[in-house]
């Protein structure tokens, strides 16, 4: 198998763990990850948010990493990409604000090609009106903006993902060995383990 080309749309404060992991573990099996973010240029970087579960009636949010760029918004042709990986945090929340992102998830939607969204990504794709008639899950405080956006909202468990054909959804990190899985079937990835 020859690797993919995948876009990863990170935005400031997106959260670190559903950044960083899909885009190394992706590259770890062989394929290229170009992480963009609208108004940056590669070799820029975001500023990440650690959200974890403690307890509280909702996540608490803990400073992140600097993540680097590696390529420009400005220059990204979703023709030239086989994949869209959308992370969760806060970054969805103020990206969907973007036409430009917008028709960029629209274009990846339009040609049936595998779409990763996990957490908060969910108000993006809700956003871009790609979710009608589609079952995803988020993390659960999205759930009226799926049922608003015409998707069915299948509540799981923190550590579960769902697919439904080219899309694979999660409700948060802890879903990152089951997503993953999930997303790397549908890209028709096979890792082969030495004897």
């Amino acid at each position: 198998m020859a690797g993919k080309r995948i876009l990863l749309l990170v935005g400031d404060f997106g959260e670190d763990y559903e950044i960083m992991v899909p885009f190394q573990t992706l590259q770890a099996v062989g394929h290229q990850v170009d992480a963009v973010c609208p108004g940056k240029a590669s070799g820029e970087w975001i500023r990440t948010a650690i959200h974890d579960f403690e307890g509280d009636q909702t996540y608490s949010e803990k400073p992140g990493h600097r993540f680097i760029l590696n390529q420009s918004f400005a220059d990204v042709d979703p023709n030239h990409y086989h994949a869209l990986v959308v992370p969760g945090g806060r970054a969805p929340e103020y990206l969907r604000l973007d036409r430009n992102v917008l028709e960029l998830v629209q274009q990846f939607a339009a040609a049936g090609k595998p779409i990763a969204a996990i957490c908060h990504g969910l108000q993006l794709l809700a956003a871009a009106g790609v979710l009608e008639g589609r079952r995803v899950t988020a993390y659960p405080a999205c759930g009226p903006e799926v049922t608003m956006a015409g998707g069915e909202f299948v509540p799981l468990a923190a550590d579960q993902s769902l697919r439904d054909g080219n899309l694979v959804t999660a409700p948060a990190w802890p879903a990152h060995p089951r997503w993953l899985a999930d997303f790397l079937d549908v890209l028709g990835t096979t890792i082969h383990h030495g004897a």
